[in-house]
């Protein structure tokens, strides 16, 4: 079950860099929102296949949830009821405002991994 790949590795630190990148200079009402909930998952995916030897649906399923229970925690306020809202950090990492949109963010975002998933074996496959 454990098991260090490298390739996703490298994908976790250059998405981790992107998601940098965008939280530092861009400010807009679609990349920063929208765009980066799409690449966080995919983020959470690849840091998850780094070192875990799961099924695609298994780490997808994971990270789709995972992400979920962080935009209900929003919703309920829990950086407020946990008293951490005066550390930028949790607010960064649990974030402070619930929407729906984000949701379908982190949706897309999954559903565009399996593809690429898909889309990599079929590749990998036809090589064999």
């Amino acid at each position: 079950m454990f098991q260090f790949n490298r390739n996703y590795f490298i994908l976790t630190i250059l998405l981790f860099l992107l998601e940098i990148v965008i939280a530092l200079f861009v400010h807009d009402n679609f990349i920063r929102p929208y765009f980066g909930d799409f690449l966080v998952v995919m983020l959470l995916y690849c840091f998850l296949k780094s070192f875990l030897n799961v099924s695609v649906w298994v780490a997808a399923s994971f990270v789709l949830l995972f992400s979920f229970a962080i935009e209900t925690a929003q919703y309920f306020n829990m950086v407020e009821k946990l008293g951490l809202e005066h550390y930028k950090i949790a607010k960064v990492v649990l974030g402070n405002s619930f929407a729906w949109m984000d949701l379908l963010a982190y949706v897309l975002g999954i559903l565009a991994v399996i593809s690429i998933e898909k889309f990599t074996q079929k590749q990998e496959n036809k090589k064999t």
